[in-house]
């Protein structure tokens, strides 16, 4: 177990850094993604994939939407609103 050097307690930097990436994946589903950030359904969703209107990767046969890459495309895409 890591300790923190002054006071001995279990934890420090580190351990509270890989607890809050653990929290958050670095991957969602398709579905997940399209029903979280845009309210759509199954079909909707992969359909919006298809068209490159959600960021997805394919890993074997599944595909999966890196959560940085749709948070990175939504705060472009509410910028450009507000510019308008």
């Amino acid at each position: 177990m890591e300790t923190h050097q002054a006071s001995g307690r279990p934890g420090g930097k580190r351990a509270r850094r890989r607890s809050a990436q653990a929290a958050q994946p670095l991957t969602i589903s398709v579905m997940e993604a399209g029903r979280k950030y845009l309210g759509l359904g199954k079909h909707a969703s992969y359909r919006a994939a298809a068209r490159g209107e959600i960021p997805a990767i394919r890993v074997g046969g599944i595909m999966r939407v890196p959560v940085a890459a749709m948070e990175r495309l939504l705060d472009r895409r509410s910028t450009l609103e507000d510019i308008r």
